[in-house]
């Protein structure tokens, strides 16, 4: 099985940037759909940004369209998050998921996802 690896959280300002790294180790993310998760302080856990496998299509959520980016690397080792703009909003511990990809499911759920990395703080000071 796949295991996740985040990496290049930290504190940035506002309107600063920052890129999220998730590295698999074990398998690569060939065949595997692949998601951004976060979660604030005191908040449910939300969707952010995924990747599929299939067609290769992305989905952002609303609050971060056109600041962050979602991207995979050729190799299918490594999935990014580049995070533009940033805001204090955005603050939150940022989690990469993966699942097998299976054609169908929402991929902008959580429970959807069966592998989770241990989790990257994001800190945007105002």
């Amino acid at each position: 099985q796949v295991q996740l690896v985040e990496s290049g959280g930290g504190l940035v300002q506002a309107g600063g940037s920052l890129r999220l790294s998730c590295a698999a180790s074990g398998p690569t993310f060939r065949r595997y759909d692949v998601g951004w998760f976060r979660q604030a302080r005191g908040k449910e856990r939300e969707f952010v940004a995924t990747v599929a496998w299939i067609g290769g299509s992305i989905y952002y959520a609303n609050s971060v369209k056109g600041r962050f980016t979602i991207s995979r690397d050729n190799a299918e080792t490594t999935v990014y998050l580049q995070m533009n703009s940033l805001r204090p909003e955005d603050t939150a511990v940022y989690y990469c998921a993966a699942r097998r990809s299976r054609g169908m499911g929402s991929l902008e759920v959580g429970y959807e996802y069966d592998y989770w990395g241990q989790g990257t703080q994001v800190t945007v000071s105002s």
